[in-house]
């Protein structure tokens, strides 16, 4: 048997594209980056067979986990507290393998097809409605009109609301 080396040094991990289900039901592709450290190499080399690759499904099942517990808005919205649960449930299991996840991002975050041409439609449909009503008032700049909202935060009323009658 060979001589089993592992770096110390921090190591960027990729977390491959995978389909979870959010807690109203949409399926949602994802992916991400896992950072993580050896930091016992003997618990690496005696405590799991590869240390890397059981990282990184853990990483896969708890992220599914962690999207089944929240709605498709708030996936957005959640994406740090997301990452940071994440980091927790694969350092409370990595322990005994000699290796320490320091942080995980999430990469991309896609809704289906549909939702997202449902999104962009409401959000040109929105910024057509307002330069509309802005038109009519008489001001020339609608990024400095009063009440004015970027087109994100609409698409997001709009995920909500289409989420909720697909659900019901």
């Amino acid at each position: 048997m060979g001589t089993v080396v592992f770096l110390t040094a921090e190591e960027a991990v990729a977390i491959p594209n995978q389909t979870a289900i959010t807690k109203d039901n949409v399926a949602i592709s994802i992916d991400g980056i896992l950072y993580v450290k050896v930091i016992d190499p003997v618990r690496a080399s005696y405590g799991v067979e590869n240390p890397l690759y059981a990282i990184v499904q853990l990483a896969q099942t708890t992220m599914r986990s962690e999207l089944g517990k929240i709605s498709l808005d708030k996936t957005f919205e959640e994406r740090d507290t997301l990452n940071a649960n994440i980091v927790k449930a694969i350092n409370a299991a990595s322990g005994d393998w000699g290796v320490e996840c320091l942080r995980y991002e999430i990469r991309d975050i896609t809704p289906p097809r549909s939702i997202q041409a449902a999104m962009e439609m409401q959000a040109e449909a929105e910024r057509r409605k307002r330069a509309s009503i802005l038109e009519s008032e008489g001001c020339s700049n609608p990024a400095k009109a009063p009440g004015f909202e970027e087109p994100a935060e609409r698409s997001l009323a709009l995920l909500r609301a289409l989420v909720l009658r697909r659900a019901s």
